[in-house]
């Protein structure tokens, strides 16, 4: 990792969606437990504390948000994909992850998690 990269962790973000394909799922809201991590190179904001010269991680968190309240989803495979595509679509992020939890999924686990990572091309 560059010295000049900045890592920005959105930690336990909880919201309700529409996740699953039986009908109880399909029916009624979920908890669903987000994280990202974006990493970006960070050079101009650690040198000109200005605003426009950061990543805006509340942006990011509120396209999140509005991407999982406003949508129904089959496969967290498609929930963690949509996520990570609002996480990696700056310009600026260099790699981002995502990893979704669905609490209580499973009998007996307290949930079942998904995680899928972007790397930028070498350009």
């Amino acid at each position: 990792m560059k010295p000049e990269t900045a890592i920005i962790r959105i930690k336990n973000l909880r919201l309700r969606t529409y996740i699953g394909i039986k009908e109880d799922e399909i029916q009624n809201q979920q908890d669903v437990i987000i994280n990202v991590v974006i990493h970006y190179c960070a050079d101009k904001a650690r040198n000109s504390d200005n605003v426009a010269d950061a990543l805006n991680y509340r942006t990011i968190t509120k396209k999140i948000i509005a991407l999982i309240e406003n949508n129904r989803f089959s496969l967290l495979e498609n929930l963690t994909n949509q996520t990570l595509a609002i996480a990696s679509e700056h310009d600026w992020v260099e790699f981002a992850s995502v990893e979704i939890d669905k609490p209580h999924a499973l009998r007996f686990a307290d949930s079942v998690s998904m995680e899928l990572s972007y790397q930028k091309s070498p350009s």
